[in-house]
């Protein structure tokens, strides 16, 4: 997982996702495995796994890590 600590300018590094707007509805961004394909109807064929990504931005210079992590089984 990320550091507390920027990398770039040693601020303080805050938890966040980025948004991904779908059809009037909010979701978490993910990573997805594989290159992406052209659909007419869904706009990109998904087949590979899917990771939710989580950022972390820097409070001083606003600095982005992202990471993408394997989903914990319920």
């Amino acid at each position: 997982m990320a550091a507390d600590t920027c990398p770039k300018c040693r601020g303080r590094m805050e938890e966040g996702f980025t948004l991904d707007h779908s059809h009037g509805a909010n979701l978490q961004a993910a990573w997805v495995e594989g290159q992406p394909r052209k659909s007419f109807w869904t706009g990109l064929k998904i087949s590979g796994a899917k990771h939710p990504i989580t950022t972390f931005r820097c409070t001083s210079c606003g600095y982005l890590e992202s990471y993408a992590h394997v989903p914990t089984p319920q």
